[in-house]
């Protein structure tokens, strides 16, 4: 993972290159049980070179303390790694320069549970549907189980998603535990 993250930092196959003060490869453990995927760092997180450390990521926090996961033993990271400039929407080459370092991000991980926050990572792994008809069911594809949530801002901006945010996170302890006890195939 660190000589992963080294080459992440060196990247320059896009312009958020440019702007950014530091990059955001991602953080936690490389041997996470569940991987946490974002759409892009935010002010913040390009200040610390580190994903979800803004107002999102304190609702993050609340949230994984909540279902009982511990911020360290789980990895988070973003669909880009850099900061796209006023918070704007990943553009498709953005996304596309990143796609390589998430997918390996996956593979050196190995995760049981990969949890989309937001719409933006949602479109990564499910082809068809919305965000608001599909939170909080999990897919199959491809060996991988997906969760699509809604990412923590949306319930900083729209309090009546409060409530369905909490309940979809309350999701994952049961899932996890459903996983660790399938076969290996």
């Amino acid at each position: 993972m660190q000589a992963l993250a080294a080459e992440i930092e060196a990247c320059r196959r896009c312009e958020l290159h440019a702007e950014r003060l530091k990059v955001v490869p991602g953080a936690g453990s490389a041997e996470a049980d569940v991987l946490f995927i974002g759409e892009g760092p935010g002010a913040q997180e390009d200040e610390a070179g580190l994903p979800f450390v803004g107002r999102s990521g304190q609702l993050l926090d609340e949230l994984l303390q909540g279902v009982g996961l511990d911020r360290d033993k789980v990895f988070i990271t973003n669909v880009v790694k850099c900061r796209p400039p006023g918070n704007r929407a990943p553009r498709v080459d953005e996304v596309r320069a990143c796609r390589e370092y998430l997918s390996r991000q996956l593979e050196v991980i190995r995760p049981l549970l990969v949890v989309t926050l937001g719409r933006f990572a949602m479109e990564l792994f499910v082809s068809n549907g919305r965000i608001s008809e599909i939170h909080g069911q999990p897919r199959h594809r491809d060996g991988m189980v997906t969760l699509p949530l809604y990412h923590p801002a949306a319930a900083l901006y729209r309090r009546s998603l409060q409530s369905v945010v909490r309940e979809d996170f309350e999701r994952i302890p049961e899932l996890l535990t459903d996983l660790k006890q399938r076969p290996s195939t």
